[in-house]
């Protein structure tokens, strides 16, 4: 049927039905059907039901239109599917602290500029060495350093939207950072020996909850640290399960220690508004638990790895959780949704676990990665490793495990009958284990991944960062770093 006797509307309906490449070729036609073709509608709708979060205002000036979204970021998301050597990734090294690197987080928002404008990734790292650092990871260098102190850090999280980098030592000290200069903002001390971070925003207002070794809860205001509230969540058990739900409504804490008592759900809204009485909480009905996650795409589902009492095998518990409200009070609820037993291993074997979409499990159990659904289905397994897996990093659009083994496997979502499955794309590997011990750790953004690996000289205990931004592979002859296919 000829464009000419279709009017704009109808040609309009008619390409609504098209994929991206369709819609390309039908432009080529003649001008009618490529005024119909560009048509923002369209290209909005794609990039929406593609993306969960679009902003068109990072495409460079005068290219701020959903067509060029979608091809810019489609372009670039299969350039980091397909991993070809020489033509998708360069892979730099870094070093710069002298002790084991113990936290790592992305400092840069995840949206970024495409469409020629300037890629710019910036992490930031804490270490042993007693300094928090922020690295740009295109460029492979150091944007700047804290001042060193005797106390070592155990752990960094960052506010993004903010420009913000949060610390904790070994003494329970908390310190909020400027994210570009490095400037000290404030501090505020647990005294305890040891803290858990998170972030949240209520009402447009960032807020940090921190879990000390002595059990109790702090809630404080970002970026002055000043506090808001305290609470005695667990007597006698130090708190190193501390989780914020991604609607931002919820806070999980519990402890992975032998009888320790059962995690606490508390709503967010009662430790930025305390009352005379303790905040509204609930026992999460399990005993023993061990790991915990959300499931993303869900309004407030948690998966919790469990024992029985009497039991050695591993239990996977989803529960949802909710708010009722009566005229005098609160009250928290967490109602199962399912549960299931894991086969095989027993309850002395690590398990690293991650949530994805409403339904979906992963799980990192030795050097193996297994898919599940919450009802215990087992939808994949993957045996790509040779040593243990340390660390798992999920979005949307990948997966990606880190390894002794001294590589990092990257896999890509897919739908099948509308059950999500990962595909098998590639590797990137690290190093040589004459100097390496293997990754501890990885983290992604939309243009690149950051491992950190671990250096096997154990009396120097000189850690090196590994930065892999999508561009191009640059093999170094003298660390041996290098990108290669997976089967």
């Amino acid at each position: 049927m000829s464009g000419e006797l279709l009017t704009l509307d109808c040609l309009v309906h008619v390409f609504s039905y098209l994929e991206a490449p369709d819609l390309l070729r039908a432009a080529r036609v003649n001008q009618a059907w490529n005024e119909a073709a560009g048509t923002t509608s369209l290209w909005r709708r794609m990039c929406l039901d593609h993306w969960t979060f679009c902003n068109i205002s990072n495409l460079t000036p005068g290219m701020q239109t959903w067509k060029q979204y979608y091809l810019q970021r489609s372009k670039l998301e299969h350039e980091m599917a397909s991993g070809r050597p020489s033509a998708d990734y360069i892979c730099r090294s870094m070093r710069g602290h002298k002790g084991k690197i113990v936290g790592m987080a992305y400092l840069s928002d995840n949206e970024h500029v495409f469409g020629g404008g300037k890629l710019r990734s910036v992490v930031c790292t804490a270490s042993t060495d007693g300094t928090i650092r922020a690295w740009q990871v295109q460029e492979g260098t150091q944007i700047w350093s804290s001042p060193s102190q005797e106390v070592p850090f155990v752990k960094v999280i960052t506010v993004p939207e903010y420009k913000l980098a949060i610390s904790t030592d070994a003494r329970g000290t908390i310190k909020v950072w400027h994210g570009e200069s490095g400037e000290e903002l404030a501090a505020f001390s647990t005294s305890s020996s040891s803290s858990s971070l998170v972030t949240y925003s209520v009402n447009d207002k960032p807020f940090l909850t921190a879990a000390t070794a002595g059990g109790a809860i702090y809630t404080l205001e970002v970026p002055n640290l000043n506090q808001v509230s305290c609470i005695t969540a667990f007597q006698n058990s130090s708190i190193d399960l501390l989780l914020c739900s991604p609607d931002e409504q919820w806070v999980i804490a519990g402890s992975t220690e032998n009888a320790a008592p059962s995690p606490k759900i508390f709503h967010t809204d009662c430790l930025i508004n305390p009352a005379d009485e303790s905040p509204e909480s609930s026992w999460l009905p399990v005993n023993n638990c061990a790991v915990v996650c959300w499931l993303p795409k869900a309004p407030a589902r948690i998966a919790v790895v469990h024992r029985d009492r009497m039991s050695v095998q591993r239990n996977i518990t989803v529960f949802d959780l909710a708010l009722k409200k009566s005229k005098y009070k609160m009250e928290v609820l967490a109602q199962q949704v399912a549960s299931f037993t894991l086969p095989g291993g027993t309850w002395t074997t690590e398990i690293l676990m991650k949530g994805h979409g409403t339904e979906t499990i992963l799980l990192g159990c030795g050097a193996n990665l297994e898919l599940y659904s919450i009802f215990g289905t087992q939808v994949e397994a993957f045996q790509h490793h040779n040593n243990t897996i340390t660390s798992i990093w999920v979005d949307a659009f990948r997966v990606v495990t880190s390894s002794l083994d001294l590589s990092l496997r990257v896999y890509t979502w897919k739908k099948v009958n509308k059950i999500s499955s990962l595909t098998s794309r590639y590797y990137l590997l690290g190093g040589t284990h004459r100097w390496s011990r293997g990754f501890t750790d990885v983290a992604c953004d939309n243009i690149s991944i950051v491992g950190v690996v671990a250096e096997s000289d154990e009396t120097n205990r000189h850690k090196q960062l590994v930065l892999i931004p999508k561009t191009e592979i640059n093999f170094n002859s003298s660390t041996g770093r290098r990108c290669r296919r997976g089967r």
